[in-house]
């Protein structure tokens, strides 16, 4: 009996030491988050691929539009939820939503991006056990509650999606 436990303790503590290994560190999650945004934005091909009312965006595949509101879309993929907030009155230089980020305080990683006609920002901060993800590109952003595991994927599908958004003309 007791080598059973023993063991099992031992089976257990691998386990748990091999399951860490695949789990980036807090830093490293960061610092590949920032990168992928700024990869993302920087090389800007994200076509539009589902248009409603007043714009189009890209969605990534398995994502989908739950609810539409004035001003907010809530997309799902799979069990996650994000919510997409966007103001046709701010351009895609707008630094608003990085301003009120900034004001906000408390983030573990707050890094913006700009080029010719555009200004984009990533935003990470704790929310209990998980993390906020935020990322956006002058009047568009979109926020998620996730794992470390995941803000790396999320930031590439999020920066993707809020690239990619273009207003309609409204005759």
């Amino acid at each position: 009996m007791r080598k059973i436990m023993g063991l099992s303790m031992s089976l257990l503590i691998i386990s748990l030491f091999f399951l860490s290994a695949c789990a980036p560190s807090e830093d490293e999650a960061l610092e590949l988050t920032e990168t992928a945004a700024k990869t993302v934005f920087e090389d800007n091909t994200t076509e539009p691929n589902n248009t409603l009312d007043s714009f189009s965006l890209y969605l990534p595949s398995g994502y989908e539009i739950i609810e539409e509101s004035q001003s907010n879309l809530l997309l799902e993929s799979g069990d996650q939820t994000f919510i997409l907030f966007y103001n046709a009155l701010e351009d895609t230089t707008s630094e608003l939503n990085y301003q009120a980020a900034e004001a906000n305080g408390n983030n573990l990683l707050l890094q913006s991006f700009e080029d010719e006609g555009r200004f984009a920002f990533v935003k990470v901060s704790e929310s209990g056990d998980e993390y906020e993800l935020q990322v956006g590109v002058g009047g568009v952003k979109i926020t998620t509650q996730t794992s470390i595991r995941q803000l790396e994927d999320y930031t590439i599908e999020m920066m993707q999606i809020a690239t990619s958004l273009a207003y309609t003309d409204q005759d």
